[in-house]
């Protein structure tokens, strides 16, 4: 199994993904050492979701992050282009998971009352058209919740955390995952992404507004938050609301 370039062409992202999926979450709580379930509680509360509304969750692998949302009594419907990942998912988890593309949902303009997606924007070839996509589907009103890896506030913690990520990731991989070539990529693809403000202004680019992050773990991971609706002023280029609690 070769693993994707970080041109991120969809069919090579689903390919390795498939290859990884049986122990996927696992894999995940080792080598964040747990702080993974944290991410995803964390998310859960960002999107402040009232029971009966419609979530949709991209990128939801095998179905651990759709589980996270349905205990709000929402309706979530798990996404992901990896059908191994749904296979496994459908198979341990009573949520609904398709298969769908993010840059061609199958849902009508304004389906849902919210979106979010985990760690699964820098595997979209064409984040921004991702995006715009999201905002599509979710109704005037209606939010959005990105949990990505980011970029550590502190310059002495950045450099621990990248020796971290570009040495001992890759080698812990090796001893747990089934795929450890995949785990190179996740490690490149997190040094390459932008830092908290660029990721603000392309989700404003996007057409969301009220575009917001908050910091966990020190900035490992943002939580960016936006809203979809037609009545509010855009927010102005350049300025962003950072998020402290």
């Amino acid at each position: 199994m070769s693993r994707a370039s970080l041109d991120k062409q969809p069919h090579e992202v689903a390919e390795m993904f498939d290859g990884v999926a049986k122990r996927y979450d696992v894999t995940n709580t080792i080598l964040s050492f747990g702080q993974d379930r944290l991410w995803r509680a964390a998310t859960r509360r960002a999107l402040d979701l009232s029971p009966g509304e419609l979530v949709l969750d991209l990128a939801a692998g095998t179905g651990v992050s759709t589980e996270e949302l349905a205990q709000t009594g929402a309706n979530p419907i798990g996404v992901d282009i990896s059908l191994g990942m749904l296979r496994f998912g459908r198979q341990n988890r009573q949520v609904t998971l398709l298969a769908g593309d993010a840059l061609r949902l199958p849902f009508r303009d304004g389906a849902f009352d919210a979106v979010t997606i985990s760690f699964g924007l820098r595997n979209i070839h064409d984040t921004r058209a991702a995006l715009a996509e999201m905002a599509r589907v979710t109704r005037p009103g209606g939010r959005l919740v990105v949990c990505e890896f980011s970029h550590p506030i502190s310059a002495a913690f950045r450099t621990v955390y990248l020796g971290y990520l570009m040495r001992a990731l890759p080698e812990v991989a090796r001893r747990v995952s089934s795929n450890p070539e995949a785990y190179v990529y996740l490690a490149e693809s997190i040094r390459a992404w932008p830092d908290q403000e660029r990721m603000a202004a392309r989700m404003s680019e996007a057409g969301w507004q009220r575009v917001a992050w908050r910091n966990l773990s020190g900035g490992i991971v943002a939580l960016h938050r936006a809203v979809r609706a037609a009545d509010l002023p855009a927010t102005a280029e350049g300025t962003y609301e950072s998020l402290t609690s």
